[in-house]
């Protein structure tokens, strides 16, 4: 068996990928489904795998991190909706890495790679190298403003004025620390490759919320938080089950 696990910190993302390997390879064993950087050193710790499927931006950090933490053995393949600045340190690096929404032909030639790698014990590969240019490019890829619509009026907003983002229906909206909302031409999922991770923070599958925005936090049932914002949110904001964890490493970087 090919024992496997995927670092993904969107449930259904990572349900789907999982399905997949399982479609595509009945050898594949996925150990577990991990959504942190945190959690993710914890388990490599104490267990060793086969390969890893990364997504590059989880909920408490860039998933390069995880480098910086510990020695990786395991190969990786790398999963991103954001390519720009990925896809030429991975074709020097000769790693694989897939683009979001991962379909099942690339996923197959991948696991076919990975194999192929594996019979001819190829050299590991040099992750710090790779590391070093990601995130310089990452860095510069973090947007510094964004184009909001309100009626028929278009205007620019800075990111540091922004306080949260929120989903409502079909629909993504940017709060201001004014309290103003502005349409957005953007899903959450793809605002989580635009945004500094050390600053925005998805808590659940309607709020991205900014680390100054949080005015108070209070502890909520099953071992949620839940968030007065600032300025208030229509709806409750409340960290979800799965992004507790995260969120809690987050906030105590």
């Amino acid at each position: 068996m090919t024992q496997v696990i995927i670092v993904e910190d969107e449930p259904l993302a990572a349900q789907k990928l999982s399905r997949q390997l399982k479609n595509i390879d009945t050898e594949i064993e996925i150990l577990a489904t991990l959504g942190s950087v945190s959690t993710t050193v914890e388990f490599l710790s104490s267990r060793a795998v086969d390969l890893i499927f990364l997504d590059i931006h989880l909920g408490d950090d860039l998933s390069f991190s995880i480098f910086e933490k510990m020695q990786v053995s395991a190969p990786v393949i790398f999963t991103t909706a954001y390519d720009q600045y990925a896809i030429k340190a991975f074709k020097v690096n000769s790693i694989d890495y897939l683009l979001k929404p991962v379909n099942k032909t690339d996923l197959k030639q991948a696991i076919t790679k990975f194999y192929e790698q594996r019979k001819l014990q190829q050299p590991s590969v040099d992750y710090q190298s790779l590391i070093q240019t990601l995130r310089s490019r990452a860095v510069e890829s973090y947007q510094s403003r964004f184009l909001v619509y309100k009626g028929d009026k278009v205007k620019s907003i800075e990111v540091d004025t922004i306080a949260y983002f929120f989903a409502e229906g079909k629909y993504v909206y940017l709060v201001d620390k004014n309290g103003q909302e502005f349409l957005v031409d953007y899903t959450l999922d793809k605002l989580k490759t635009c945004l500094d991770p050390k600053l925005f923070f998805r808590i659940n599958r309607q709020f991205v919320i900014h680390i100054q925005a949080i005015q108070e936090m209070t502890t909520y049932t099953k071992g949620r938080l839940k968030i007065n914002l600032n300025p208030p949110a229509k709806k409750d904001a409340i960290v979800s089950i799965e992004r507790a964890s995260a969120f809690k490493t987050w906030l105590n970087k």
